[in-house]
């Protein structure tokens, strides 16, 4: 019972929400405060092994891992986040909202949902490509956060090539 489909202004997340707005019946609206987490690090490799641990120079913008140091802080992230998520339902008032963001994002918020720790280790964030996370509400209440994964087996088998 799709009533409203809003998406960070990238591209990709356009992209995403475009097919989702038009089996409903819908536009695909755009809320700023979806977009992706800013920092300095955006079109390079963070990994381990094979990115910014291997470039000294960088190393000054990881001293704090509560603020971020290197970008947007944690909690403004998640405030944004919700902001975007009361406006849609405010939209959407006793149906759904279908929002799409981005991993970072998506997963900072849940955090802070449930009161957990802002700092965590990004290998272990449960929001991976094509992921969906639903806030379901009672009323005004959140009740419950239900994550699933319903292209698990695409994302599985492109990760092992063409034709796996």
């Amino acid at each position: 019972d799709i009533a409203v489909v809003t998406a960070s202004p990238l591209e990709r997340a356009q992209e995403t929400a475009r097919p989702v707005a038009e089996m409903h019946g819908v536009p695909v609206g755009t809320d700023d405060d979806l977009i992706e987490a800013g920092n300095i690090f955006e079109g390079q490799t963070v990994g381990v092994g094979d990115g910014i641990l291997k470039q000294p120079k960088l190393w000054r913008h990881l001293y704090n891992p509560f603020k971020p140091s290197w970008g947007e802080p944690y909690a403004e992230i998640a405030e944004r986040m919700q902001r975007a998520v009361d406006r849609a339902r405010e939209q959407a008032r006793g149906r759904e909202a279908f929002l799409v963001s981005h991993q970072s994002p998506i997963w900072i918020m849940r955090l802070g949902l449930e009161n957990r720790r802002f700092v965590h280790d990004p290998r272990s964030r449960q929001c991976s490509l094509a992921s969906i996370t639903s806030l379901m509400y009672d009323d005004d209440h959140l009740s419950a956060i239900v994550y699933t994964e319903p292209c698990a087996d695409l994302v599985a088998r492109s990760s092992k090539g063409f034709g796996a």
